[in-house]
Parts: structure tokens; sequence; C-alpha cells
């Protein structure tokens, strides 16, 4: 019994320390997601205009994600530290639950990073076809174009179908030129923001769904160490009940009040009972 109480006792304490661990490296790792959801998200609206609204969805998710494991990971520090049943049991429905949602999100990122080529392509056509005709468009692209140091979709050629040539002579948004024009003289930059654009959107969705399949995997192996703790916390409570049981047991048979004529040693004469010896009978010696 000894030997059985404190090999529970260790292995208890061995998952709860675990527990413990595994909720700080999730806060760690959730603190990282969080960021890294944030950047993406600030670059994913920084090219909002060539940029369908669902690609938002991944790393917003994310960003949930990332809150919900800092909450996740405090309740099962405390739940841990208090050997609640309860609050380890809720902590591992919880990374469970969170587990659904980052593998929805990875699988959300891996099919939209196969729709990047012909979005943006359109996107940046779109954008170009509009440059001259509404003045709203003239920012996104010459933003794109500025920040990524680019011209065109594929190459500057492509503004020949967009802006006028004298046949000799084709013009160009200024933001397409590699240094500052010279007497209006524009030497275009030579990569098109197609490639660039479209790689950027990529990576970020390939961030997403490595990011979070990674950590979803870990959330399992936390989840499994909660419910082997609060089975452990089980057997243990289990186990103090048993013996504070026949402790009381125990105390309640030696604190039970015993018939005096079962005290001596030696049969009295005023004893009915041959059997029974009191107290005031005489010594056999």
């Amino acid at each position: 019994m000894a030997s059985e109480r404190y090999e529970l006792n260790m292995n208890m304490k061995c998952v709860k320390y675990m527990i413990f661990v595994i909720s700080i490296t999730f806060a760690v790792v959730a603190a990282m997601l969080l960021s890294m959801a944030v950047a993406i998200g600030n670059l994913f609206d920084d090219f909002q205009n060539f940029i369908d609204s669902h690609f938002f969805v991944p790393p917003n998710l994310l960003i949930a994600i990332g809150v919900i494991l800092l909450v996740i990971a405090l309740f099962g520090c405390v739940g841990a530290l208090k050997e609640s049943t309860a609050m380890i049991n809720v902590y591992g429905v919880l990374l469970l639950i969170v587990f659904v949602l980052q593998l929805a999100a990875a699988i959300a990122a891996f099919v939209m990073r196969g729709q990047v080529e012909m979005m943006v392509r359109q996107k940046i056509f779109d954008s170009m076809a509009d440059y001259k005709q509404v003045e709203g468009y003239r920012n996104p692209i010459d933003m794109l174009q500025n920040t990524l140091e680019c011209c065109g979709v594929d190459g500057y050629n492509d503004w020949a179908q967009f802006l006028p040539s004298d046949g000799i002579v084709m013009e160009y948004p200024e933001t397409c030129c590699a240094a500052p024009p010279i007497d209006g003289e524009c030497i275009p930059r030579d990569y098109g923001c197609y490639a660039r654009l479209s790689w950027l959107i990529s990576q970020g969705s390939v961030l997403i769904a490595t990011g979070t399949v990674a950590v979803a995997f870990v959330q399992v192996l936390g989840a499994v160490c909660a419910f082997m703790l609060a089975s452990a916390i089980r057997r243990a409570k289990t186990l103090r009940a048993t013996r504070r049981w026949h402790l009381q047991q125990s105390l309640g048979i030696m604190t039970k009040t015993i018939d005096p004529q079962y005290t001596g040693m030696e049969k009295s004469d005023a004893n009915v009972d041959p059997d029974k010896y009191l107290p005031t009978s005489p010594s056999v010696n």
C-alpha cells in the first residue's frame, strides 16, 4: 500500500510539472503565433487592394487562436498547481477544440495558397487598367510598385496596354522608374510585380499553415498529459479518502467504550457468567 501510494504520488507530480511546463511553453508559442499572425495580417493589409477578402481569414483566425492559447495556458497552470480535476479536464478539452481550429486555419491557408497566382495577376491588371480612368486606383498601384520596386505585372512592357505611346517613347508611371526621371526620361525597373507579390502572399500562407500544424500536434501531447494528470489526481484523491475512512474506523474502534466485565483477568463471585472475569476478581497468582 505504501509503495503504491508513493508511486502514485511520484507519477502525479511528474505529470503535474509536465503540464505546468507545457502550459508555459504554450504561452510562449502563443505569443510567437500572435506576433506572426499580426505581422502577416499587416502585410496583407498593405496590399489589400490586390488580395481577396477571404485571404484575411487565416491570419485573423490565427490571432484569435493565439489569444485563446494564452488564456488556456494560464488555465492549465492554475489547474495543475491546484490539482483540480475539473480544471485539468477542461484544459484538455479546450486544447482539443483549439487543435481543430488550428487544423482548419492550416487547411484554409494551404487551399488559398493555390489561388494566389490567378488572384494577384488579375488584381494587378485591373488596377493598371483603371490607372488613368479612376483617380483612386493610382495610390494602390503606385504604392505596390514603389514598395516592391517593380513595374507592371510581368515587366514594364505591360504598361503599353494602358498608357499612351508615340511608337518610340512609351509612358510609364513615375513609380516604375529605377531612378528619378531626368528630362522626362524614365528607366523602368526590370522586375514585374506579380512574381514578388505572389511570393509574399504564398510565403505568408505557408508560414500560417506550417506554424499552426506544428503547434497543433504539440497540443495533442498537452491534452493527453492533461487527461493523465486528471486520472492520477482522481486516483490519489480516492486513495486518500480510503485511507481517511480506514483511519476513522480504527479510531472509532479504539475509542469505543469497553464492557468492564471483560477487563479483569479473574472470575468474581458476583459474576454469574463463569466465562467472564471482573476487575475485582482475585488474581490467579
